[in-house]
């Protein structure tokens, strides 16, 4: 029984209304421009290159171009991939582990200790997408709301978790697709009102704890990685919200704040933190995209403040406290319940910026073994779908853009891997999803340890090239 079957049974999920993407080719018919408007305004032309259909005769439908992956393609063999991956597992500097899977099956195909924890670097971004899946209704949104005040004049922000929330104006698009607006916000506030604000109170009261976890080094933030991690900020706390790697503010929801209040035509000075008086007036409410979509986003881009967020939400969901210990205790709960083997795994925070995560080889396989299995019946929910869809494609977008190069020996998974990466400075790590020459879906995930990514990297890639250029039987 594979694991998306166990998953369709073990937990229960309110709605089923996470996004599909289905991609189809059809070929479609060109009228053809022939000469002057004169020529092309003759009856008998227009008659010889479009005639009328004989009026029993259906039109042609469109032609289904590109198909789903057969059912019966063949799998490869033990030995067979152990001839084409062996010499290049090898070759990769530093300590490895691997594993690839069949997800159709759950059978192992190919390994190399993959029980032995490493440093995973962002590709345990995967554990936190996947517990916020099983937990999380896909559809739902992280809602940033203001309250009325405790005296009159005063309006409060509180932080619902949205750092997708932007200040650019209507029309300005930044990092995060189809983000909430701080001017929308303001816009419904100072209609609740009518404009009679003097104070803005923000409430961050949603997170507890640290907002950098162990094994983050302080730099990281002016390096653009990360910002403390909290309910509020505008753009994931960028300095620059159009650059997806610029650094990022020391404190995101004094900005935010500070961004609101000058909306309102509020001075800085009467901006000042604290919490929402209970069962306050809601004055007006944004909401994010659907979870769903802020998954795919945070794979794609690798995005450390995003999974830090998700990780938190579902803590609160599964009742457990909202910091950097219960999201990570939720994370494995989550997993646990769906049937998906967390053994040695050592976590600290979501992102997997922090030097101190550990992870196998085995439950990042695990995880995405769990969210390639084939449907088992209708009453098979397909939760961890987003994980799929929101893994960069290699040679063509998020952080495999400029890999996979033309003329590297890697070229040949260019299209047809599709991966998360992960990297720290002695740490790499690719685990993903490819399409072997026989249209058999296989699952990897392969690690190293103690060696700089320039070395390590583009063996990585071979690795995951090799299983596409083979059947391996």
């Amino acid at each position: 029984m594979g694991f998306g079957r166990r998953i369709g049974h073990a937990l229960r999920v309110p709605g089923r209304g996470m996004r599909r993407t289905v991609t189809v080719l059809v070929v479609v018919l060109m009228a053809l421009t022939v000469g002057s408007a004169v020529t092309l305004s003759s009856p008998s032309l227009l008659a010889a290159l479009h005639p009328t259909p004989p009026a029993d005769v259906a039109p042609p439908l469109p032609r289904l171009a590109l198909g789903p992956l057969a059912a019966s393609a063949p799998m490869p063999t033990e030995s067979g991939l152990g001839a084409v991956l062996g010499k290049p597992a090898d070759a990769v500097p530093g300590t490895f582990t691997g594993l690839v899977l069949d997800p159709a099956s759950d059978k192992v195909l190919w390994q190399r200790t993959p029980d032995a924890p490493l440093v995973p670097g962002s590709t345990a971004k995967l554990i936190t997408t996947s517990a916020a899946l099983l937990t999380l209704n896909p559809t739902s949104s992280l809602v940033t709301r203001v309250v009325a005040g405790g005296t009159p004049g005063t309006v409060v922000l509180v932080g619902g978790g949205d750092p997708t929330l932007t200040a650019l104006p209507p029309g300005k698009v930044g990092v995060y697709p189809d983000p909430a607006r701080l001017t929308d916000l303001a816009a419904q506030v100072k209609k609740a009102t009518g404009g009679a604000v003097t104070k803005v109170v923000i409430d961050t009261s949603r997170y507890r704890g640290p907002g950098l976890a162990p094994g983050w080094d302080e730099s990281d933030v002016a390096g653009g990685d990360v910002t403390p991690i909290t309910p509020l900020m505008l753009d994931g706390g960028r300095v620059d919200p159009v650059q997806q790697d610029g650094a990022r503010v020391p404190d995101p929801a004094q900005q935010a704040g500070l961004a609101f209040a000058e909306l309102l035509g509020v001075g800085k000075s009467a901006v000042s933190t604290g919490t929402a008086p209970p069962g306050a007036d809601v004055l007006g409410s944004v909401a994010s995209a659907p979870v769903a979509e802020l998954v795919e986003t945070l794979l794609q881009k690798s995005d450390n403040v995003l999974a830090e967020v998700l990780a938190r939400e579902t803590a609160i969901a599964r009742g457990g406290e909202p910091s950097f210990d219960g999201a990570v205790e939720a994370a494995m709960a989550a997993l646990t319940q769906a049937g998906i083997p967390t053994t040695g795994a050592a976590m600290v925070d979501g992102s997997g910026l922090s030097t101190q995560d550990k992870v196998p080889a085995k439950l990042l396989a695990a995880l995405l073994s769990a969210a390639a299995a084939p449907a088992q019946g209708p009453d098979d929910t397909e939760f961890l779908r987003p994980v799929l869809t929101g893994l960069p494609v290699a040679g063509g977008d998020g952080t495999l853009e400029d890999r996979f190069t033309p003329g590297a020996d890697s070229a040949a998974g260019r299209g047809v891997v599709r991966a998360k990466t992960g990297t720290l400075t002695t740490a790499n790590s690719l685990a993903g999803v490819v399409v072997d020459a026989d249209q058999r879906l296989l699952v990897f995930a392969f690690m190293s340890n103690g060696a700089l990514p320039a070395k390590t990297r583009p063996k990585l890639d071979d690795l995951a090239a090799g299983l596409s250029r083979c059947g391996c039987r």
